[in-house]
C-alpha cells in the first residue's frame, strides 16, 4: 500500500511552493512556475519508467517449490510455528486507495471516499530450529522519538499526513525486550508501509521478497524509492522468491519456505508484483497473512478488492479471490489482513 497517490502528492508539492512564494507577483509567480511545469511534463515519460528501489536484488535459495495441492493436504494438520501480531502504528488513510469503490458491491453499500484507519503491522513466527522470521515489518524506532531522522520524512512525510500516525509498538523496542535477532524478514511486498520498521533489523538479518517487486516501475517511486532505500540501508541484497506455476492453478505459486511443510508462501500479485501471502501451521490451526491482497475487513467480508493502491486490479482481485477460496475450503484458517483486523469469531 502506498498510502497516497501523485495526485494528492502533487496537491501538496504546489501548495507549499504557493506558500513559499506568495510574495511574488501574479506574473512572477506564474514566469516562476512555468518553466520547471514544462520540464515535468517532459519527463514524465522516462519517470514513469523509475524503480520502486536500487537496492540489489538475488535469486533465493530458500524455499522449494511445491503446489496448492500439496499445501492443502497438511494445512488442516496442527503445526509447531508461535505466531504473534505486532501493531507497529494506528494511522489513515484515503479509503479509495484500500477498497474499489467503483465495484458493485461497493456502490451497493453506498461506501464513500474518505479516512478509513488502518494500522501498521508486523508479524513475529517462530520456528523451533530455523528462529525467528518477521512477516513486514512494523514501524522504526525514530517514529516515536525522532521523526526527523525517520526513513519517512520531510516533504514525502507530509503528503503522506505522517502527522495521523500514532506510535504504539516499534520494532526495535520489541525486538531489544525480547532479545532476539531474526533470522529473516519475509516482506509481503516492497510499499514503504511494509518496510518502515526495516532500520531497526540488523542489516545482516536477509530480507525475503516477491519477484519484480524493486524493479517495478512508476512515476510514484520518483519520491518513495529513497524511502524505500532508507529503510532498506546497508544490507545485503534482496532476496527473490523462485516460484513456478502452481500446478493446479489455485494461485500463481506456491513455496514450501523450510521444506518441512511449516510455512509456505503464496504468490498473489495485483497489489504489487511480487506480492506474497504467507501461511504459518501452528498448534492452534493455520494462520494466513494476506499482506495488501486485502487491506481491510470489510473488502475481506465482501470480497472486493483494493481500490487505488493497486498497481493491477483485475489482477487483485482474482488473488483475493483465491485467497478467499482457500478460506472457505479450509474455514479453521486465522486471517491475518494487511492494515484491519478481522472480528474474533
Amino acid at each position: 500500500m502506498i498510502p497516497f497517490n501523485i495526485r494528492q502528492f502533487s496537491c501538496v508539492f504546489v501548495g507549499l511552493t504557493f506558500s513559499r512564494m506568495n510574495s511574488a507577483k501574479p506574473t512572477k509567480l506564474w514566469k516562476k512556475l512555468a518553466i520547471p511545469a514544462a520540464l515535468l511534463a517532459l519527463s514524465a515519460g522516462l519517470l514513469s519508467r523509475w524503480p520502486a528501489s536500487r537496492h540489489a536484488t538475488e535469486a533465493a535459495r530458500l524455499g522449494q517449490t511445491s503446489s496448492s495441492e500439496r499445501l492443502e493436504a497438511v494445512i488442516d494438520q496442527p503445526g509447531p510455528l508461535s505466531v504473534e501480531t505486532l501493531v507497529g502504528a494506528d494511522w489513515q488513510v484515503p479509503r479509495s486507495g484500500l477498497i474499489n469503490l467503483k465495484s458493485t458491491r461497493a456502490q451497493a453499500a453506498g461506501m464513500k471516499d474518505g479516512p478509513e484507519p488502518i494500522q501498521i503491522y508486523a508479524y513475529a513466527i517462530r520456528h523451533p530450529t530455523q528462529g525467528l522470521f518477521l512477516v513486514d515489518t512494523g514501524a522504526e524506532r525514530a517514529l516515536s522519538n525522532d521523526r526527523d531522522h525517520a526513513a519517512l520524512r520531510g516533504i514525502l512525510a507530509r503528503a503522506a499526513h505522517l502527522d495521523l500516525l500514532e506510535v504504539r509498538t516499534t520494532t526495535g523496542a520489541w525486538l531489544t525486550a525480547h532479545d532476539l535477532v531474526p533470522s529473516g524478514v519475509l516482506l509481503t511486498h516492497l510499499h514503504l508501509d511494509h518496510v518502515l520498521g526495516m532500520p531497526d533489523i540488523p542489516g545482516s538479518v536477509p530480507v525475503y521478497a516477491g519477484p519484480g517487486e524493486s524493479d517495478e516501475r512508476g512515476l510514484m517511486n520518483v519520491f518513495t524509492q529513497p524511502v524505500i532505500d532508507r529503510a532498506l540501508g546497508e544490507r545485503g541484497p534482496i532476496r527473490q522468491w523462485q516460484f513456478q506455476p502452481d500446478p493446479s492453478g489455485r494461485f500463481a505459486g506456491v513455496l514450501d519456505v523450510f521444506g518441512d511443510g511449516t510455512l509456505w508462501a503464496l504468490y498473489v500479485p495485483g497489489h504489487t508484483a511480487g506480492s506474497t501471502a504467507y501461511l504459518a501451521r501452528t498448534p492452534k490451526g493455520p494462520v494466513l497473512f494476506t499482506g495488501d491482497a486485502c487491506h481491510t475487513a470489510w473488502g475481506w467480508e465482501h470480497g472486493v478488492e483494493p481500490g487505488t493502491f493497486s498497481d493491477d486490479q483485475p489482477m487483485s482481485a482474482k488473488s483475493l479471490r483465491q485467497l478467499r477460496d482457500l478460506v472457505a475450503r479450509h474455514p479453521s484458517i486465522d486471517v491475518r489482513l494487511g492494515h484491519q483486523a478481522l472480528a474474533q469469531r
